[in-house]
């Protein structure tokens, strides 16, 4: 009588359930479950990339637009401060933006207030205001305060009024209004200053055009001549009809 076989050694004995002992087989994928599954992803590829460049293109487009109406005008502050929970105060305030012409032009103060009443208006603390030419010269303004009209980029001086331009004239009054769009600035006070050519005063102001290239003097003016002046000066046009000439003497 023959008697069962002892189990083999490390040979495990078939316990529970028998598909616990199923020999694994790697999964077959067929080659055209593979062809068919690139075959979408290309299909897919042909629709996104084009759609892709297409939104890159516009935003090319685009950015340059909205950088240049940001260049226009901007705003920077080293430091702010709201007063009194009516009106926004800040300090060393700093304004820029392009005139007509794109050329740039710079507003800074010691101290700027908003009107709680006109959100446009902006009163300056000792404000100065340059102009930069497509030559690489600049005109200049400073005074002791000032308003600024940001909408109409319009600078209105008050109180020790300085106005120059660089290498040319720079005269001194009380008020001054300033264009900046335009590059233009005029006044009606008394006016005493200085130029390549000499001095010079004028009693009912002053008119600036061009971006500093022309001057004109108006009412009873006084131009005392440096004869040894040799750099050629800004343009100066005759006052109106209504005032007086211009006197010079030697």
């Amino acid at each position: 009588m023959s008697s069962p076989r002892d189990p083999a050694p490390h040979e495990p004995e078939a316990k529970g359930d028998p598909e616990r002992f199923a020999t694994w087989s790697p999964r077959e994928t067929s080659v055209a479950n593979s062809v068919a599954q690139y075959s979408r992803f290309v299909a897919m590829m042909k629709i996104a990339l084009p759609s892709a460049a297409g939104l890159l293109l516009l935003l090319v487009v685009l950015l340059p637009q909205l950088r240049r109406d940001e260049d226009r005008y901007r705003i920077g502050t080293e430091m702010s401060d709201a007063g009194g929970g009516e009106s926004l105060s800040m300090t060393n305030a700093r304004y820029f933006g392009t005139d007509d012409e794109g050329q740039p032009y710079s507003v800074l103060a010691s101290g700027v207030r908003q009107r709680p009443s006109d959100q446009d208006t902006i009163e300056l603390n000792e404000p100065a205001a340059e102009i930069t030419r497509n030559d690489g010269k600049f005109l200049s303004a400073k005074a002791k305060e000032g308003l600024y009209n940001r909408g109409e980029q319009k600078l209105d001086l008050s109180g020790n009024v300085d106005v120059g331009e660089q290498d040319g004239f720079r005269f001194r009054t009380e008020k001054a209004f300033v264009n900046l769009e335009e590059g233009s600035a005029s006044g009606s006070a008394p006016v005493t200053g200085e130029g390549p050519l000499g001095t010079m005063q004028a009693q009912d102001g002053f008119h600036i055009t061009d971006r500093g290239r022309t001057v004109q003097f108006n009412g009873k003016s006084r131009l005392v001549i440096n004869s040894k002046a040799t750099d050629k000066p800004a343009a100066v046009s005759p006052a109106p009809a209504s005032a007086k000439p211009v006197g010079a003497t030697r």
